[in-house]
């Protein structure tokens, strides 16, 4: 059997091609920074703490990551270079907002006459923080019957090509309330804008919350090749309510190890992210941050 060999604090252990392609995911695995805790040098020792060696990048110090002085962007820069840690994704709220006479109900992250200037903060951002790759969104989904597809493919191209230009990739993740909020909605949409400077982030349990099944039919609908970068977590619905909950993984209704299964069978290359969400009674993030890790991790311990 071919073996690999792998280095564990100084010595080589041998891995067999199943565990080689394991630790691979686990070595591109991250934690949003915030889900840790809003001081960026506190999330970053907590995530070399726990052999974590990347990050995605949302509130850093107080601020949306697209709203940090150029000053604070370096900083940040120097902190994560200093611990060792990648960003993996740079956050924004592009197009998290109402399209122009295609009202949702949802208040708007950041207007629609603003969206220009914020893509442009974002795409001068995310090189001095290390990254090419810059989450947005697909606009609110209107409650009427307005026709917004094509203008949405219009305006994200436009987009793309400003990406394009700027030497970054933009990352569509499908979320609630958003015109692709299911892992099909996502694929529909990317097919329609075939560029390499937009992709995908995947999250299955936003899916989840849209009532699709995200492993296995979900998975099932993406384009594979246009996929670089997942959120993981778990999720499961309140019995009264029916409304979705976050939950500490393996804890939900989200088949993570199926997915993750998968992610390794297909040769996945991209990067994970750990966005925590579930909420302990006691609010603590960090705590909240590990318990849920702690989850995921065991779930990789089982590839």
């Amino acid at each position: 059997m071919n073996r690999r060999r792998f280095l564990v604090g100084g010595a080589a252990v041998v891995l067999s091609p199943r565990a080689h392609a394991a630790a691979g995911l686990r070595a591109r695995l991250g934690v949003t920074s915030d889900e840790i805790a809003p001081d960026l040098e506190r999330a970053a020792r907590v995530l070399r703490e726990v052999g974590l060696g990347w990050t995605e990048l949302r509130n850093v110090w107080g601020k949306y990551v697209t709203d940090l002085p150029i000053a604070d962007c370096k900083r940040a820069r120097a902190l994560l270079d200093a611990a060792g840690l990648r960003v993996s994704v740079m956050d924004s709220s592009l197009f998290k907002c109402d399209l122009p006479g295609a009202p949702s109900g949802r208040k708007d992250e950041v207007p629609y006459a603003e969206q220009e200037a914020l893509l442009g903060r974002a795409l001068e951002r995310a090189p001095l923080l290390g990254t090419r790759y810059v989450r947005v969104f697909s606009f609110w989904r209107p409650t009427g019957k307005a026709a917004v597809a094509g203008r949405i493919v219009e305006q994200l191209g436009k987009a793309t090509e400003r990406a394009r230009a700027a030497g970054c990739v933009l990352l569509l993740e499908n979320v609630n309330g958003a015109n692709a909020e299911t892992s099909a909605e996502a694929a529909r949409l990317l097919a329609a804008l075939p560029s390499p400077a937009l992709g995908l982030a995947w999250d299955p349990n936003n899916a989840f919350c849209g009532n699709e099944i995200p492993f296995p039919a979900g998975y099932a609908a993406l384009d594979r090749k246009r996929l670089h970068h997942v959120h993981l977590r778990d999720a499961g619905r309140d019995p009264a309510t029916g409304k979705c909950v976050w939950l500490p993984v393996g804890k939900g209704k989200v088949d993570n190890l199926g997915l993750l299964r998968a992610l390794q069978r297909d040769g996945y290359a991209g990067t994970l992210t750990l966005e925590t969400h579930y909420q302990r009674p006691d609010h603590n993030k960090e705590l909240a941050t590990r318990e849920s890790l702690g989850g995921l991790l065991a779930l990789m311990d089982r590839l």
